[in-house]
């Protein structure tokens, strides 16, 4: 049975307050050690430093109260502080912090592969291998998948993201601020046309025939028997919270099938109940041949994953996949506890209450301005992309000004899209139904007033 609102508990006081201008003196201070510590090239969207954070709020070293619509970019979806996952890092880490599972194993880091081999999608034998970052966990698919196919190529799509290391840097779409001067990027990388509703020149064109467009380039600038692995979002993130047209994911996954390619999800942002469902590929019925997980998966630790099919990661030589830190036993049991604070209070039920609740607000909106070109997205991972009045032309600059009036009155939300013109929201799945209220009318004021 979902959880209601009403059923949540919270530690500290479930309420935006700013108390005078911002940031404050001691967030002002942090401010200047970090300046002369910290490298430039490290930035942070909102200017405050944070005390404490439960819930939907987030409380900064002055006292300042703000709504978090953006869970550390979908991370802390059972909350900041959960207690369940507090209980299991302060026990885990009383035992022991680290002995490395590839020199002595402990049983953390199978618990939490059985239960990904539960809740990922397909019931055939599968494998898992646990890392540390979103990008770690995109690298060892490629690596798994290359190897157990003997080719190079690897697909990846317009609008992609999928990391910073050099590896992702070259599946990664965006330049500016992710690949400029990063260069040269691993080769073998090829980049295919995506699935975007909104920006398809054809506004009529279906996810099979946009599958199908892909599909013929690459037989024709790849060929199909070269291809080691397709990479894809379900939803994409970093390029838009892009939902691409029903039917598009299924072509591809079967093309790929066909051709013996490995079909890998990329569920590091959309994974973890954050759609509605445990995986964005659940919506379809779509079973990857092996999917990356991060974010979500451990209540704020850091802590990634691949599974897949048996066959393939079996096909590795010990010792080829692992890492010293790789499946931490503190990340474990937050991760354990995690899970089952998703499970135990239905957050799949409580991301689609989300939906239903935010997208009333947001089509409101879309009906008393012209400067929402587009709304989507599924769960508590929902977008709205700004656009020039009465055109498609991206809106960067109002979408900058919202975020700042947002920040301004308390609610933290987040920016994205190739163009810079996407506002994301990622509510913590434990929101209450008050608060994510509260912080959709501070962005729908924002909006109005700047548009």
């Amino acid at each position: 049975m979902t959880t209601t609102a009403n059923e949540l508990s919270y530690r500290i006081e479930q309420k935006r307050n700013i108390n005078g201008a911002f940031p404050g003196p001691k967030s002002q201070a942090l401010a200047e050690r970090r300046s002369a510590v910290v490298a430039a090239g490290v930035a942070s969207g909102v200017p405050v430093y944070v005390e404490d954070a439960d819930g939907g709020i987030i409380r900064d070293v002055d006292g300042n109260s703000f709504i978090d619509l953006g869970s550390g970019i979908a991370v802390t979806s059972v909350g900041a502080s959960d207690p369940a996952v507090v209980a299991a890092v302060q026990e885990a880490a009383a035992h022991f912090t680290h002995t490395c599972f590839m020199v002595t194993p402990y049983e953390g880091y199978v618990a939490v592969a059985e239960q990904l081999n539960r809740l990922t999608p397909g019931d055939h034998a599968k494998r898992t291998v646990l890392f540390n970052s979103g990008a770690e966990a995109v690298e060892n698919a490629v690596k798994v998948a290359r190897l157990a196919t003997g080719r190079d190529a690897v697909v990846a799509f317009d609008h992609a993201y999928h990391g910073r290391t050099n590896l992702t840097m070259a599946l990664t779409a965006k330049a500016m601020p992710y690949k400029t001067n990063f260069g040269p990027f691993a080769p073998e990388v090829y980049r295919m046309p995506m699935s975007y509703p909104f920006r398809e020149e054809n506004p009529d064109i279906t996810g099979a025939e946009a599958a199908k467009r892909a599909i013929t380039m690459i037989e024709k600038q790849i060929g199909g028997d070269q291809v080691a692995a397709i990479i894809i979002e379900p939803i994409q993130g970093e390029g838009g919270f892009i939902v691409p047209a029903e039917g598009f994911l299924p072509a591809l996954s079967a093309w790929a099938k066909e051709k013996g390619i490995v079909f890998i999800a990329d569920e590091v942002q959309s994974g973890f109940c954050r759609t509605g469902e445990w995986f964005a590929v659940d919506h379809e019925g779509v079973v990857p041949d092996i999917i990356t997980m991060a974010k979500g998966i451990a209540g704020g630790l850091p802590l990634s994953a691949i599974t897949g099919r048996a066959d393939l990661l079996d096909a590795v030589h010990p010792g080829g996949l692992g890492g010293t830190y790789g499946g931490n036993p503190v990340a474990c049991a937050a991760a354990l506890a995690a899970i089952d604070t998703m499970e135990q209070h239905d957050l799949n039920g409580r991301a689609r209450h989300i939906e239903e609740l935010a997208l009333g607000k947001l089509r409101e909106l879309a009906e008393e301005v012209s400067v929402v070109g587009d709304i989507r997205g599924r769960g508590a991972m929902l977008a709205i992309e700004l656009v020039q009045p009465g055109s498609k032309e991206p809106n960067a600059d109002l979408t900058k000004a919202v975020a700042a009036a947002c920040l301004k009155e308390g609610v933290i939300i987040l920016t994205c899209g190739t163009y810079g013109n996407v506002i994301r929201l990622l509510p913590p799945l434990v929101i209450s139904d008050e608060l994510l209220l509260d912080g959709l009318e501070v962005l729908a004021a924002a909006i109005k007033a700047n548009a």
